[in-house]
């Protein structure tokens, strides 16, 4: 018999005296992340008047991808486990490497699905670690996600696979993620992996569960976004700013802190709440159906997008960094309002 909502949480309790008000949020998390995405997929009867921006047709974000298919699979058990997305139809002969770390207890990747997809069909290889099990100290998530990415990187190894790029390598996370994500920017070199060339921690939490490491060891070329929600209320935006600052070996050019702001003008709203990073299935239309929506398309997918193209190929910097238009732009409302802008600074 599985155990009791109320073991599991006197266990938890039990491994983290300490950490009570950590705890209760982590709780949070852990069972209204899944419930935001069922309940959005009910939508209200009544027919909205103005629609949010669609997926564009082409560009940073868009749907004019190179690959028609991704191809994944599953190795390894308990927190040591990861799954691997590979582009296919047609298969290329090598691929950059993402890596994609989930929010507390988030462990499968359909909660972020159409994310992930966006990713490898762009033609990209993205390992998404596990990381933990149910009572895995969160000490030790940092610790795993590396050993899961080595593994990972030498299952790719095989014939059978999509050669790794590893000259290009980059990771973003959500939430404790977030934090891992920083994380391994500062340790890849001691952990043996390898140089991550951009890193993007998005919403990232639980600072006081989850250390950070001494984030002046991540090498100050790396390319670093961090984003957060005006309506996250979970992780807030403290983790974010301590990233940011504790990070000072890279230049302001190279950086930026990025805030989403939610907008109410049409149905579904847009909001930038701690959820806005889960998507299951980018065939399912906008939030209301547990899909993307402008948030996606024009801030998250947008500006990894153009991270990593400005990391490993020189280009759309503009997109990326610098407080430019194109990186602030969020698209239009079907009546043609204006999505509110991104607020981007390098002084959070």
């Amino acid at each position: 018999m599985p155990p009791s909502r109320q073991s599991m949480g006197h266990a938890f309790r039990k491994a983290f005296p300490s950490r009570l008000p950590q705890a209760f949020l982590c709780l949070i998390f852990i069972l209204f992340f899944p419930i935001s995405l069922l309940l959005a997929a009910f939508p209200s009867s009544a027919t909205p008047a103005t629609c949010g921006p669609p997926q564009p047709s082409s560009g940073l974000g868009g749907a004019d991808y190179q690959h028609g298919k991704v191809i994944s699979n599953t190795y390894g058990s308990g927190a040591l486990k990861y799954h691997l997305f590979e582009p296919d139809s047609p298969k290329p002969a090598m691929a950059p490497v993402i890596i994609f770390l989930h929010g507390w207890e988030a462990m499968n990747p359909k909660s972020y699905g159409a994310w992930i997809e966006h990713i490898v069909r762009r033609g990209n290889i993205v390992v998404f670690p596990a990381y933990q099990s149910l009572f895995t100290k969160p000490e030790e998530f940092t610790q795993n996600a590396a050993r899961a990415i080595k593994n990972s990187l030498e299952t790719l190894k095989a014939k059978n696979h999509v050669k790794p790029d590893l000259s290009k390598f980059a990771i973003v996370g959500h939430s404790c993620g977030g934090m891992i994500t920083a994380n391994l920017g500062a340790l890849a070199a001691r952990l043996g992996l390898p140089t991550p060339r951009a890193i993007m921690p998005v919403e990232p939490g639980w600072i006081s569960t989850v250390p950070l490491e001494n984030l002046s060891m991540i090498p100050s070329d790396t390319l670093l976004l961090t984003v957060v929600g005006d309506q996250d209320f979970i992780a807030g935006d403290r983790a974010a700013k301590e990233i940011f600052y504790r990070s000072s070996q890279i230049p302001l050019e190279k950086k930026d802190f990025v805030i989403m702001l939610s907008d109410y003008h049409g149905h579904p709203p847009l909001k930038a709440d701690h959820f806005a990073p889960g998507c299951s299935s980018a065939d399912r239309g906008p939030r209301s159906n547990m899909g993307p929506d402008a948030l996606d398309y024009y801030c998250l997918w947008k500006l990894f997008d153009a991270l990593t193209d400005a990391a490993f190929y020189g280009r759309n910097w503009e997109y990326a960094l610098g407080n430019t238009p194109q990186q602030r732009y969020m698209g239009t409302w079907s009546d043609g309002v204006a999505v509110k802008e991104l607020i981007v600074t390098d002084k959070p």
